[in-house]
């Protein structure tokens, strides 16, 4: 008897039973958890603010360049909750030991909170500027005004021709 036969007849292919219980728990298993999943996006402003967004909240900092040119950031102004700002418009400042400069809105909506650590320690802007040292999240109005900002790499490029100048 050839081997194919053998095994064909000896071995059946394994198939594991699924009972119909365990596939519907399952599947609500991953209809929930796709309903927890939120789809998060970085993007950033040639003023060297970042913005990342979920959810309709943007939640905004300066970036890890722009902190590296203030030196020790020694004072930030943050916005108050309920805040309307207009994308471009003054949001804030940051004052370090080298210059103050002004935070600027990547995008419009309301503020919706405010990071209130920075008041007591404002260094979190240096020792972790796109994670612990974020500004303010905001409400977005309009959206489409994230398509106006750039992606990572058209960042790093804009912060490269700086450097080179």
């Amino acid at each position: 008897m050839a081997l194919r036969q053998l095994t064909s007849r000896v071995v059946r292919p394994y198939v594991p039973a699924l009972r119909k219980s365990a596939t519907m728990a399952a599947l609500r298993k991953s209809a929930t958890m796709a309903a927890f999943r939120t789809y998060a996006t970085k993007k950033y402003t040639d003023d060297h603010e970042w913005i990342s967004i979920e959810d309709g909240v943007g939640t905004i900092g300066i970036t890890d360049y722009a902190q590296k040119a203030l030196g020790d950031v020694v004072f930030v102004e943050t916005p108050a909750v309920g805040d309307v700002v207009e994308k471009k418009d003054q949001m804030g400042a940051v004052e370090s030991v080298k210059a103050a400069s002004d935070i600027y809105s990547p995008i419009t909506g309301e503020v919706v909170n405010v990071n209130e650590a920075l008041a007591d320690e404002p260094f979190l802007i240096n020792t972790s500027p796109e994670e612990d040292g974020w500004l303010a999240k905001i409400k977005l109005s309009n959206p489409e005004e994230i398509e106006g900002l750039m992606d990572e790499k058209a960042y790093a490029e804009l912060c490269a021709s700086e450097e080179d100048h």
